[in-house]
């Protein structure tokens, strides 16, 4: 290895300083660094953190690597990162608070140099704890010290807009498939469900009210599950993309044509819901933004500035899905 040759030490003791693990003299530190920019092995920026004692990795925990939410989401934690020299470790909670937990752990073992939590079932005060050892930005949920910031989005008031949007096509009768009963987000979505509905001075009716998971498969027994209680309803309103494209799908199998005969409306706007058919109306959360941002602000904690930064509102976007009731 050039690095070490040049410096005069073993391989080994280079990857070790590159990981922020190695306890050397200042002189072997410094030799390493002059051979990293010698032979323009890594970027000015990583030496620059070598020299403050940083290992310029940032941990990323997720929920689900395979859902297009957090897909979207680490992309703009990816653009966020973009010409800073730091490089991310992602791992998954799996929706978990005991396995998130051990995974930060394991971020911390790693000499990371700050963690961004996407969600999550872990409590504030737990995350604020971990919060003392590194700095964490968090999605979905308050947090303002001056190693803990959290990003989260107003979820009563998008799922109000997607219901006032039906109520203002005609729709008395609208269905809703929510998310998991303990996730605190399809908690705020039911309430603004409910919210539209009692300004509109129309009863909520619990047999329209059906439980998902956030995944196709619960949007599409959802349906079914609605249509075996012969419950009437010209509208759907479902509590993410993926519910509403298993919904779509359940439509689609009963002969029942989207929006002619049933409305559907999603949350999340996710990139693939302006490519189904038709179209899906939704209520956008600006995810890419989110992750964008949330990097900002963590880089921005790492090097002793304000923890700040403001993201979009939940936005309608009102595409193919719905019609007015005739």
């Amino acid at each position: 290895m050039d690095v070490a040759r040049l410096a005069g030490v073993s391989p080994s003791t280079v990857s070790r300083i590159l990981n922020g693990t190695a306890r050397v003299s200042d002189d072997k530190r410094d030799a390493v660094l002059a051979a990293i920019e010698k032979v323009k092995f890594a970027p000015n920026q990583m030496a620059q953190g070598l020299k403050k004692g940083r290992s310029m990795t940032i941990g990323i925990v997720v929920q689900d690597i395979s859902s297009p939410f957090f897909d979207e989401t680490l992309r703009g934690v990816d653009d966020g990162l973009k010409n800073t020299g730091y490089a991310s470790v992602i791992v998954s909670g799996h929706w978990d608070a005991d396995e998130e937990a051990d995974r930060i752990r394991l971020l911390l073992a790693r000499k990371v140099d700050g963690i961004i939590l996407l969600s999550g079932r872990m409590s504030d005060q737990t995350v604020l704890n971990f919060s003392t050892q590194r700095p964490i930005v968090s999605t979905g949920r308050a947090l303002h010290t001056a190693s803990a910031l959290g990003f989260k989005l107003d979820n009563e008031a998008g799922a109000y807009l997607a219901v006032h949007h039906l109520i203002e096509l005609g729709h008395r009768r609208i269905a809703f498939i929510t998310g998991p009963a303990n996730n605190i987000d399809a908690g705020e979505r039911l309430a603004g469900y409910t919210r539209a509905l009692a300004e509109a001075g129309i009863a909520l009716d619990d047999k329209l009210i059906v439980e998902g998971d956030y995944h196709e498969s619960s949007g599409m027994l959802a349906m079914n599950q609605l249509f075996d209680s012969h419950q009437q309803f010209t509208a759907v309103f479902a509590a993410n993309d993926l519910t509403a494209y298993g919904a779509r799908l359940a439509l689609y199998r009963k002969g029942i044509r989207v929006p002619d005969d049933i409305s559907l409306v999603g949350f999340d706007d996710l990139p693939g819901s302006s490519y189904t058919t038709p179209p899906l109306t939704t209520v956008r959360q600006p995810l890419y933004d989110i992750g964008r941002i949330a990097t900002q602000a963590l880089l921005r904690i790492i090097n002793g500035e304000a923890a700040r930064g403001e993201v979009p509102p939940l936005e309608l976007v009102v595409r193919e899905t719905t019609r007015r009731v005739r």
